[in-house]
């Protein structure tokens, strides 16, 4: 396997610590992308055989989760420049309800006003 500048920089931020990298930041990716609690992940990597304090994840999210948070706000999808409003005014058992709907020019969807989904 060669090893490239990505790599290296990835190994020299999380040198010497106790776990691999990759269990460090997936633990910072878990924390703030799915907006988990440090005890949340703990029990997540415990259900998987790794055990670590919820501490000792605070302590990686504070080192290394600014970096993460960053990664995953530039990979998000953002709304693009042209959107698309579409309205309509429903009669429904005699009261009249507003709807609404904004997407993007991919017509993904990004605002929405309607009746709560009913699980």
């Amino acid at each position: 396997m060669r090893h490239t500048a990505l790599m290296s920089t990835f190994a020299s931020l999380y040198h010497r610590h106790r776990f691999p990298a990759e269990i460090i930041s997936h633990c910072a990716w878990l924390y703030f992308r799915f907006a988990l609690s440090a005890r949340d992940v703990e029990e997540m990597l415990a259900m998987r055989g790794v055990v670590l304090t919820y501490e000792t994840i605070r302590e990686w999210c504070l080192k290394f989760g600014q970096t993460d948070a960053n990664d995953l706000r530039c990979r998000s999808p953002r709304p693009g420049d042209n959107w698309h409003l579409d309205e309509i005014f429903l009669k429904i058992n005699g009261r009249i309800h507003y709807l609404w709907r904004a997407v993007d020019q991919e017509w993904r969807r990004f605002g929405y006003s309607g009746p709560k989904q009913k699980r």
